[in-house]
Formats: C-alpha cells, structure tokens, sequence
C-alpha cells in the first residue's frame, strides 16, 4: 500500500506542477497584455484518510491572483489610452449596456461608426454632466452611460455676460456723445456687432444706449434695452450701477432672444469703467472694451480625460465643454472578482458589489491619459517558477519509475 501510495502522490504532484507550468505560461504570454494581473499556482497537502503515519494523500493546487497589484504606467501617444493610479476599476459594458463589468485595461479608443469609447468590445461608462462639470440625475449606476463623444458633434454659445472696462472722457461737455462697439454671440453661433453710445447727460453722469445689432451675413436683431444711466464718483471712480441688463429681440436667424448681464466694474472702483481727463478728447470714439462670454460654431475636435475623471470634448472654435465623468469602482474584497478574457472582471456574491467614486477622491485613484498600465507579469519570477516546476515534475516522475522497480523486484521475489 506505501508503493501505490507513493504512486498516487507522485502523480498528483505531476498533476500539480502541469498546471502550475500552465499559469506560468499564461502569464509569460500576457506579460504585454495591457492592465494584466499575474496568477500563481497555491499548492496544498492532501492526506488519506485514517491514519496519518500511513502514505500520504499528495498535492493539490489552485490558481490565486493578485487583482488589487498595480501595473507600471507607461506612455501613450492616444489621449483617450488612460490609466489608473491608484485604487479603483473603470466600469465598462456591452451591447445594449445592461451588464457590467470591471477593467484596469484603459486602451479606449473613439469608436468612428458610434462615438463610444471602446476597448476589445467593451464600452467605458460614465455619468452625463453639463457644461459647468456636474454630473446630472445623480452617482449612482443605474445612472452610468456608455460614454457617447458625439453627444455634442458641434458647439455654439450666447453671450449672456460681458464685463466694461474703460474710462470716459471727465472734461466733456454736457450734450457730448462718444461711440464704442461691442461683440455677442447669439444661440446658433453667429457673430453680431453692436454699437454704444455714451453721452454725457450731466456732471459725472452719462447714458449709454444701444443700436441694433447687426451681422456680417444680414442677421439683425432689436435691442429693447435702450438706455442705461452711469454715473461716476468726483474721484472717476463708478458710482452706481456695478451691473445692468441688455435685452435683445427678434433675432432674424431664429436664435433664442438674448438677456446680457453688463458688468460696468466694482462700486467706488476703477477696474471697470471709470471717468477721467484724457490726453485727447476731441475723438468721437473712446476706448472701452466689452469682453464678453459665447463663441461661434465650431465642430467637434477631440476629447481630453482629466484626473478627476472628466471628460471634456474639444471644439475647432477653441470651446471645451465637460460632458461626462468617469467613476471608479471599488470591492469590499476585488479578488473575489470573476476573471474574464480581455483583462475584464465581472462582480460575485465574494467580491460583492461595486461601489463607486470620483476619480481622484474618497481614497480611490487619479486616472491618467495619454498612459496604460503594464501587465504585473515579471519575467525574471516566472523562469524562476518554471525552473522550480520542472524539477518538481522530474522528480515526481523518478518517484515513479523508483516505485516500479520496487513493484518488479516484488514481484520477482513472489515469482
């Protein structure tokens, strides 16, 4: 019985060390697979029921990964390759979106045919934002999308402020008027020129009114916000109002009507508008400025991923609009994950369900563009594993061959 004992053990242990030889040859071939987590084999001692002075049971192995261990960030010349620095998975799905998985593989490209950034089938998920950044109808992952870059393909803003800076001239005469220009941006991008009027109504006080504005390619519109009364401290510093309104209707390209808040500067100040003696006053324009919010049309350029997990699409006119922000998962135990191909994970009653975060807060990870994270497989530890392996399964087989030479000299003595 110590023979056949023998024997089942060393076979075990060839069994053992055929699949560890089969790990280590998984992970040599993923040692470039983009967010890859090394396995290793766990081996254990079996023995036979009764008592334990009598042959042994063997061995017995099970494959253990390390999906918390984090890969080396390398350089990617693709600002939608990205990788987490830290804790945390990105969230992805396929199909229709109603199954999600989990990844540390950031190869996302921008699908052509559907805007979506994808990587190996997966799509990467996010909360839609608006355009100050926030997400909307709320962090939860009922509320996570398939991130959609062509959800904006081309952006157009109104102006709906614009801040005055300038001075007035302090030695003119009452009745005087002076005349500047303004630029807005209506609803559907276009550009319209608008012009002021200042004239001197009083000692330290003007109005300033408005002309229709009117654009290059025949667009016109009514300014129904006509006069506005500014007055000036004696030191030419503004005394009252620090803000107005500028309404303007009936645009003629069928734009939204605009409501722009003029900023004329701080009370008592003289970063806005302010009343002084120039060198000159005898032009009949003066120099005050109306820098003002809104922009053009413009299409679709690109998107940026910042470590906070928000992305921002690009537009040609020099525009970027966050548009989605990229939560990052985490597990109550991760290495309870269920492996799938792809460097892809999917949640189990072990690792329990996801929770999620911003990136770059409550503990989880930054993420990074233009980077991906290399495969935890080390060259150097896996032929060191392979060496031990195959010494292993030689000398499990010799315990083989040895027990039946001794099982051939038994039966010879019996013969």
């Amino acid at each position: 019985m110590s023979l056949t004992g023998a024997m089942n053990s060393a076979v075990s242990a060839m069994q053992a060390q055929s699949t560890a030889l089969s790990i280590i040859s998984n992970n040599l071939a993923n040692v470039s697979t983009t967010g890859y987590k090394a396995s290793s084999a766990s081996f254990s001692s079996l023995l036979t029921s009764g008592d334990a002075n009598s042959s042994s049971g063997g061995v017995t192995v099970a494959k253990s990964q390390n999906i918390l261990a984090s890969g080396t960030l390398v350089s990617s010349s693709i600002s939608t390759n990205i990788a987490i620095d830290g804790d945390g998975f990105f969230a992805v799905t396929t199909g229709d979106g109603s199954d999600i998985y989990y990844t540390r593989n950031g190869s996302f490209t921008v699908d052509d045919d559907t805007g979506y950034l994808t990587s190996n089938g997966y799509t990467l998920l996010g909360w839609p934002t608006d355009a100050d950044g926030n997400v909307v109808g709320g962090t939860t992952e009922t509320n996570l999308e398939q991130i959609d870059t062509d959800v904006l393909t081309g952006y157009a803003a109104a102006t709906t402020s614009m801040t005055m800076k300038g001075s007035l001239p302090a030695d003119a005469e009452v009745g005087d008027s002076y005349t500047s220009q303004i630029e807005l941006f209506d609803s559907l991008g276009t550009a319209y020129t608008m012009d002021v009027t200042w004239e001197k109504t009083g000692q330290n006080t003007w109005d300033m009114s408005f002309a229709d504005p009117s654009s290059t390619g025949g667009s016109t519109g009514t300014a129904q916000t006509t006069t506005i009364e500014i007055e000036f401290n004696e030191d030419g510093t503004l005394k009252t109002p620090d803000s107005a309104t500028l309404s303007i209707t009936g645009l003629s390209d069928g734009a939204s009507d605009m409501s722009i808040v003029l900023d004329f500067g701080t009370v008592n100040g003289s970063d806005g508008l302010s009343q002084y003696t120039p060198d000159n006053s005898s032009d009949a324009a003066v120099d005050i400025a109306g820098i003002g919010n809104g922009c053009a049309y413009g299409t679709l350029s690109g998107v940026t991923i910042d470590e906070d997990g928000t992305v921002t699409a690009n537009y040609s006119n020099g525009e970027s609009v966050p548009i989605y922000k990229i939560p990052l998962a985490t597990f109550s135990n991760a290495n309870g994950l269920i492996e799938m191909s792809n460097s892809v994970y999917s949640a189990s009653n072990t690792s329990s369900g996801a929770t999620y975060h911003f990136a770059d807060s409550d503990g989880v990870g930054s993420i990074q563009d233009y980077e991906l994270e290399l495969s935890t497989t080390d060259t150097n530890t896996e032929f060191s594993s392979m060496i031990a392996a195959q010494q292993a399964y030689s000398a499990a087989s010799q315990v083989i061959s040895t027990a039946k030479d001794m099982f051939d000299s038994l039966l010879s003595a019996v013969r």
